[in-house]
């Protein structure tokens, strides 16, 4: 059958993992850890004899990352890769200025400070800007996110920049989804949508000789609130619709377990099982459309097919849809403020839930405080 095309996707680590695929495999060629050539050490000098953020971050730190760190995620054939250990140094000057992958990559280009930290000479021409997203890729798809901070909390470890069972505090930061924000009717025509968008493409036969005509007009297209009914009595009664359109075909997919098992397993399926549970009751063999009062509490709920795992929750005066980043930092007096552990968990995790995590995770690199300061939230 024709595919319901679908418009919202998230990125994710298959997506990655297919980018890095696809592209011509390179292999790591390890070297020493660069350090500024005479001629950019002096020029940078005279051009900032001040300093700048760079400056001081390569004055003081050194060499931060080697290439040999990041050997587990390169194969052993293939043209040589751009040395990880600098694209490394890049992507934390490129968070700490904010640039976009553009951006950065013009500031390799261009910039004498940038160039001085990364140890190139004046005359190196930089890189393309999407290596550094096929870096970050690479990062996730060998579940290597923590190495960069690792990697660098060790440096200031060696530094004397933290202290040793020092003072440590932890708050939380919304993050949003990349998802719009739907309403309930929205939510279960889009996660209906999706459904039969994944089944137009794993199983296309049998979804064309199970889904009536009708289906193609009311799915072919993203549901948004504009084009639903205005009023109470129509809206209840295009829930209705919906919802038995939605039984009808996890209905059809459990009676076809014996022949397609793999049907209940696809991912769109089974998020469609799980909101129409929290949507819909049964009742005489019928589906009703819950009222507010009857419906689980938001912290549970799916809030989009496109990013199951997204929750919505409130902070404050604050509401979004999306995750919650959990980030510790030391707060000695008279010390930098450094980051030493982040964690992301579903918007509706509550602060002190993390305690237990994050002393955990501290404690593995032996960075556990004295005195932990946590937002009650």
């Amino acid at each position: 059958m024709d595919h319901f095309d679908a418009v919202e996707s998230t990125p994710d680590l298959a997506t990655c993992t297919i980018r890095i695929q696809s592209d011509a495999p390179t292999s790591l060629h390890p070297q020493e850890p660069p350090s500024a050539p005479e001629e950019a050490s002096r020029v940078a000098r005279a051009a900032f004899p001040k300093g700048t953020l760079c400056l001081h971050i390569a004055e003081a730190l050194g060499a931060i990352y080697k290439d040999e760190q990041f050997a587990a995620l390169f194969p052993r054939r293939g043209q040589p890769a751009e040395a990880p250990g600098r694209l490394a140094v890049a992507t934390v000057l490129q968070y700490v200025e904010g640039l976009s992958d553009r951006q950065a990559a013009d500031a390799v280009r261009g910039r004498i400070d940038w160039k001085y930290a990364l140890g190139l000479p004046l005359t190196d021409p930089g890189f393309d800007h999407t290596v550094l997203s096929e870096f970050r890729c690479r990062l996730v798809a060998g579940k290597a996110e923590r190495l960069l901070l690792d990697m660098l909390l060790k440096r200031l470890q060696e530094r004397d920049l933290i202290k040793v069972r020092g003072r440590q505090r932890t708050d939380s930061t919304h993050v949003l989804a990349d998802v719009r924000r739907l309403n309930r009717l929205e939510r279960v025509g889009e996660t209906l949508r999706a459904a039969l968008n994944e089944l137009a493409v794993m199983a296309p036969d049998w979804l064309q000789a199970l889904a009536p005509a009708v289906w193609y007009e009311r799915y072919n297209r993203r549901v948004e609130n504009y084009r639903l009914p205005k009023t109470e009595s129509a809206r209840l009664e295009h829930a209705a619709v919906t919802g038995a359109d939605g039984r009808q075909l996890l209905t059809a997919i459990d009676a076809a377990t014996k022949e397609q098992p793999w049907l209940a397993q696809l991912p769109a399926v089974q998020v469609l099982r799980r909101v129409w549970a929290d949507q819909y009751i049964e009742e005489a063999g019928r589906l009703r459309w819950r009222s507010k009062e009857e419906m689980p509490a938001p912290a549970g709920q799916v809030s989009s097919p496109y990013d199951p795992a997204a929750r919505y929750s409130k902070k404050r005066d604050i509401t979004w849809v999306g995750y919650k980043v959990h980030v510790t930092e030391t707060c000695d007096p008279e010390m930098p403020r450094i980051v030493t552990n982040v964690e992301t968990t579903p918007a509706s995790t509550p602060d002190d839930n993390m305690v237990a995590p994050v002393h955990q995770s501290l404690e593995q690199r032996a960075l556990l405080p004295s005195e932990h300061l946590v937002d009650k939230g």
